[in-house]
């Protein structure tokens, strides 16, 4: 599977949320996440452009690779292969003893819609700010998410340049 996601930098959350109410997204959830990333002994994942996280929401936990960015798509787009664990510190514990570094840790707030044929996120990320995220899920066509991306970036009134940067990317540019 294949992400393709629009982030970007909003001032205010509350129009992003009303145009969705407007156009009838669904509301899934709100959740605070916490994001633990790791680095590898055998390569360096700043490098090879991936990352390997614990997420801890809603009472789990979740492993996440996310490949390599697929670049010239203009929106970032990579691989993502996530799994439930069912003790994120055993699991981390396991990466300890494998070799693998915690990178750092990412603290947000996202509340999520669903608009078809998109995942939206709100997030409010500790020590950087507010954004949205577009989120399509494809296994074949491309252009097709790029263009429901970039119709709902337009619809949702989002004025902001993509942000080809991960959250931990982010965060490690400010330390």
């Amino acid at each position: 599977m294949l992400e393709i996601e629009l982030k970007a930098r909003v001032d205010d959350l509350s129009a992003i949320r009303t145009a969705l109410r407007d156009r009838n997204a669904r509301f899934l959830h709100r959740t605070h996440e916490h994001d633990v990333y790791y680095n590898a002994p055998h390569r360096n994942f700043a490098e090879t452009d991936e990352a390997l996280r614990v997420r801890y929401s809603d009472g789990k936990a979740v492993v996440t690779y996310k490949g390599a960015k697929i670049p010239d798509l203009g929106l970032k787009a990579r691989e993502e292969l996530n799994t439930v664990v069912e003790s994120g510190q055993v699991i981390e514990q396991v990466f300890s003893r494998l070799g693998f570094t915690k990178t750092a840790t990412v603290e947000k707030w996202r509340e999520t819609y669903a608009l078809n044929p998109a995942v939206i996120a709100l997030d409010e990320v500790t020590g950087l700010g507010t954004f949205v995220e577009i989120e399509v899920i494809t296994d074949g066509d491309r252009t097709k998410a790029l263009d429901d991306i970039n119709r709902l970036k337009k619809d949702l009134g989002i004025t902001g340049k993509p942000i080809l940067s991960s959250y931990l990317e982010l965060v490690l540019a400010k330390v």
